[in-house]
C-alpha cells in the first residue's frame, strides 16, 4: 500500500510540474503545442470555427485556466481585449504573458489579424522557446529542437509566399473584412475598399459611397478575387459575395480560427492554395 501511495504522489508531482500554456487563439495554441510537445498542457480559448470571435464571452472556466497558467499568449492590438480584465482578475506570480502584437511592434488600430503575417511565427517561436526554456531548463533542448523543426516546416510556406508574390504582385483584390489583409500584403496583392472593410470589422455601417465603390469594383471586375470572412456572415456580405459570383469574380473564404484537423503550417498552405487557384495559377 505504501508503494502505491508513493506512486500516486509521484504522478501528482509530475502532473504539477507540467507547464500550463493558455492561448487566447488556437493558432497560437497550436504553435505552442508543436514547440512544447508533451512537456506542457496547452489550452486554446478561441477554437470554434463556427463562432464569431468578436462575439466571444469568457466563461468561469477560462478564468480558472488563466489563474493556473505559467504562460499566456494573447494576440493584442485590441483583437482580444477581453483578456486584459481576465488576467487582471486572476493574478498569478511568475506568469508570463506574451503579446503577439507587441512582438511585432503593432498597436491598436493596426490590422489585428496577425496570424496571417509571415513575420508572426518566427517571432513567436523565438519568444516561446526562450520563455519555456527559462521556465523548464530540463526541457530546453526539446523546446529548441521543436522550435527549429517548426521553422523548417514553415520554410516551404514562406518560399511559396515569395514565389506567389513574384507572380501576382500588383493584382487588385478586395475583401468584406481585413482578415486576410496581412497575407495579401505579403503576396503583393493590392487591396481595395479598405474603408469598407474596417467599418464591417468594427461593426459600423459602411458609408454609402464606399458601398457603391465596392459594388462597382465587382460589377466592372476591377478586382480579381473577393475574400470574405467565413465565420461572420450577414446580409451585406452575402449580397457582395453573390454579386461577385454573378460578375465572375472568384470568391475565397478565410477564417479567424485554425480549422480542426490542420496544423498552422497546413492552414496557411491551404489558404495559399485557394488564392493560387482563384488567380488562375492552381
Amino acid at each position: 500500500m505504501a508503494g502505491l501511495g508513493g506512486l500516486a504522489l509521484a504522478r501528482k508531482a509530475r502532473a504539477a510540474s507540467v507547464l500550463r500554456i493558455v492561448a487566447a487563439e488556437n493558432m497560437y495554441g497550436d504553435i505552442a503545442g508543436q514547440i512544447s510537445g508533451g512537456l506542457a498542457r496547452v489550452t486554446s480559448i478561441l477554437k470554434n470555427p463556427n463562432e464569431d470571435p468578436h462575439m466571444f464571452s469568457a466563461s468561469p472556466s477560462v478564468a480558472r485556466e488563466l489563474a493556473a497558467a505559467d504562460v499566456v499568449i494573447v494576440n493584442g492590438a485590441d483583437y482580444d481585449p477581453w483578456m486584459g480584465p481576465l488576467l487582471a482578475a486572476s493574478a498569478a506570480p511568475g506568469r508570463v504573458v506574451i503579446n503577439v502584437a507587441t512582438l511585432l511592434g503593432r498597436k491598436p488600430g493596426d490590422n489585428p489579424h496577425l496570424w496571417y503575417d509571415p513575420a508572426v511565427a518566427p517571432a513567436l517561436i523565438a519568444r516561446l522557446v526562450a520563455v519555456l526554456a527559462a521556465k523548464d531548463p530540463a526541457g530546453a533542448a526539446v523546446y529548441q529542437r521543436n522550435g527549429a523543426r517548426l521553422l523548417d516546416a514553415l520554410a516551404p510556406v514562406y518560399a511559396r509566399v515569395a514565389a506567389m508574390r513574384a507572380k501576382y504582385a500588383g493584382t487588385p483584390v478586395s475583401a468584406t473584412e481585413p482578415v486576410f489583409g496581412l497575407m495579401a500584403r505579403a503576396l503583393g496583392l493590392v487591396m481595395r475598399n479598405q474603408r469598407f472593410q474596417r467599418a464591417v470589422m468594427n461593426g459600423t455601417e459602411p458609408a454609402p459611397s464606399d458601398m457603391a465603390a465596392f459594388e462597382d469594383d465587382l460589377r466592372r471586375r476591377r478586382v480579381r478575387v473577393l475574400f470574405y470572412n467565413a465565420q461572420v456572415t450577414d446580409d451585406l456580405t452575402a449580397s457582395l459575395r453573390a454579386l461577385a459570383r454573378r460578375s465572375g469574380v472568384p470568391v475565397v473564404g478565410v477564417s479567424e480560427t485554425e480549422p480542426a484537423g490542420m496544423d498552422y503550417q497546413q492552414w496557411l498552405s491551404s489558404g495559399l492554395d485557394s488564392v493560387d487557384k482563384a488567380l488562375g495559377g492552381g
